[in-house]
Parts: C-alpha cells; structure tokens; sequence
C-alpha cells in the first residue's frame, strides 16, 4: 500500500498540518514492513549498521521522548530503551506488528497532546528538560520530531530498496 504524500493547501491550522505530516510519516514507516519477513526487518544493510526494526523502535521512543518525557515532563520507564551501549537495540523476542502497533500508539498520545494544547505551550520542567532556559515550546518539539520521522523515513526507503528492490514515493 502507497501512502499519498498530503498535499500543501490553504490551511493555517499550524498543530493540524503537523499532525497531518506526522500522520503520513508514521503510515509510511509502517508501510515499509509490508512484505518483509522477520529475518529481512532484522537485516543490517547499511554500514551505519541499523535494522529496520531498530529504526522503528527508535522512533517510537524519540516521538516518547520528546512528546511525553519532553514537552509534558512525565517520568517514563527507560526513556532512552531504544538504545543499548550507544547503539539502536531490539531485543529477539520483540515482534514487528508490535513495534509498529507502538509506533502508532505513540501518534495517538501525541495528537492527544497536540489537539489540547497551544502550540506556543512550553514544555514542563521535570522531565527531558530541567532548566527553565532550555525548554521549548510545543510547535518547537514538533518540528523537531517532524524532520526526525521525515529523514528516517528516507532512510527506511533506501533499505527497503536494497532488500527487495521495493521503493517509496
């Protein structure tokens, strides 16, 4: 399944058109697990050295991250669990449909957040961020979580290329 790439239109609704964008993100990383068997989402075929899986993983705890830990200051359980010794990390007995299930739990939370809350909002100190001088406002984050799924979902397109000749938009 194709994703449609949204479209630019006359909107101003600044938190709408991230969710929108944010959306459509989410979708294609999903998209790019269509087809592949475990042992493929478990390939390295980059010299960088990530799986797809890790690259799923790791968006759902950046969007975690700076979302829930970040702009709502929430204690989360192993906010950095995408990781192990500075490197992306799943563990075996982690399933694919379960990791893209928390990819789009993440998205749920996050639009909760994004539709309840101004996007000049600053984040809560307590959580990522404890200094009143480093923290950002919403539309911020948002921007920042935006460029983060829109470069990797890239790179998920170029490995998927590379593993079975499939490709994106």
């Amino acid at each position: 399944m194709t994703v449609a790439f949204p479209e630019p239109g006359p909107s101003s609704d600044v938190p709408a058109l991230f969710l929108t964008y944010l959306d459509f993100y989410r979708k294609t990383v999903a998209d790019r697990f269509t087809g592949l068997t475990d042992a493929q989402a478990r390939s390295i075929r980059v010299p960088s050295g990530w799986t797809p899986v890790e690259l799923v993983k790791h968006l759902t705890f950046m969007e975690r991250r700076w979302l829930v830990w970040g702009f709502l200051g929430e204690q989360v359980s192993d906010p950095w669990g995408d990781h192990l010794r500075d490197r992306w990390h799943v563990r075996p007995d982690e399933r694919i449909t379960d990791l893209v299930a928390a990819l789009h739990a993440a998205g749920t939370r996050t639009r909760k957040i994004v539709e309840s809350t101004p996007p000049g909002t600053l984040a809560a100190l307590g959580g990522r961020f404890t200094d009143e001088a480093s923290r950002p406002t919403l539309v911020a984050i948002l921007f920042h979580v935006l460029q983060e799924y829109a470069r990797h979902a890239g790179h998920l397109d170029i490995v998927r290329e590379l593993i079975d000749g499939r490709t994106g938009e």
